[in-house]
């Protein structure tokens, strides 16, 4: 009982002139990004939603794209190299440079995004939890196509289960299921955990903040950032309940790869980075709540 990893190119396409491929992960950046900057644009064109004006004009969308792309970019990968593979990069920094190959993280790149939106906003003057809530609203378009690029790639996959909807992803053949019943040709199958994260973080999350925008929720400054910040680091705690810890923390004696231990529990570097963000998202959502309505 599993279901054998569907046949699909990680390439999307590849330029013939300069045999160039093109990935399926590298599009899914480049859709979110875009797809969030004529989202936040039209926010902007919509004063009303505001209950009080728009906190920048449209035509500055663009300028604030910029930033997010480097705070993106930067953020994501030293959030990957400091959090989850110090030591290696510590001894080889110019893999650093190497994002082609990988290694981002999202809790990374949440905290450039933050840096980057910071320093704009400062610059330029406008209202930090404003841009803050409409930078929440478009963060699970890009969380959800992320996470399907995950699963095409294919990477963070989940662990060993004997459930009929475990996957056996390729390249993963020669690892032993003890115990567990799901297996097809000997191969493992596994949780496809990056579809769990597109799925919550991504679609329902997703729903739920549009659902609030048309309730008025941007007339309450951070309620949005406050249910996307809850919503975020809830959903991925759950997922890592199901999701393959990072090699580097995995060892005989810790199979798990809990960063934290308290005898056979513990918790994982997801789940770590993740409860500032439940703890910053509860605290968002009661002040926006206190501080009531606009217009």
């Amino acid at each position: 009982m599993a279901i054998p990893f569907p046949q699909i190119d990680p390439n999307a396409f590849v330029i013939p002139v300069v045999d160039l491929p093109i990935r399926w992960y590298a599009l899914a950046y480049i859709a979110g990004l875009v797809a969030g900057w004529q989202i936040i644009m039209g926010l902007m064109k919509r004063p009303r939603l505001w209950g009080g004006g728009a906190p920048m004009e449209p035509a500055r969308v663009e300028d604030l794209l910029t930033a997010v792309v480097l705070g993106v970019i930067l953020g994501g990968r030293l959030g990957y190299v400091l959090f989850y593979q110090p030591g290696y990069y510590l001894s080889h920094p110019l893999e650093i440079l190497k994002i082609w190959e990988g290694g981002m993280s999202f809790h990374g790149g949440f905290l450039g995004v933050v840096i980057a939106g910071l320093i704009y906003c400062h610059r330029h003057g406008i209202e930090k939890l404003a841009i803050a809530d409409s930078f929440a609203l478009v963060a699970p378009v890009g969380l959800f196509l992320g996470r399907v690029a995950n699963f095409i790639k294919p990477e963070l996959w989940g662990r060993p289960t004997d459930l009929a909807w475990g996957v056996v992803f390729p390249g993963l053949e020669a690892q032993s299921c003890l115990g567990i019943a799901g297996q097809v040709d000997g191969a493992c199958a596994r949780h496809a955990s990056q579809l769990y994260e597109a799925g919550l973080e991504g679609l329902v999350l997703g729903v739920i903040l549009w659902v609030m925008l048309s309730a008025g929720a941007l007339r309450r400054p951070g309620m949005m950032l406050g249910v996307f910040l809850l919503g975020y680091g809830l959903s991925r705690a759950f997922v890592e309940l199901f999701r393959q810890a990072d090699a580097q923390f995995m060892t005989l004696e810790n199979p798990m790869g809990y960063v934290l231990r308290f005898g056979d529990l513990g918790l994982t570097m997801g789940q770590i980075l993740s409860l500032p963000m439940i703890l910053a998202g509860g605290f968002f959502l009661l002040r926006a709540m206190r501080a009531g309505r606009r217009g």
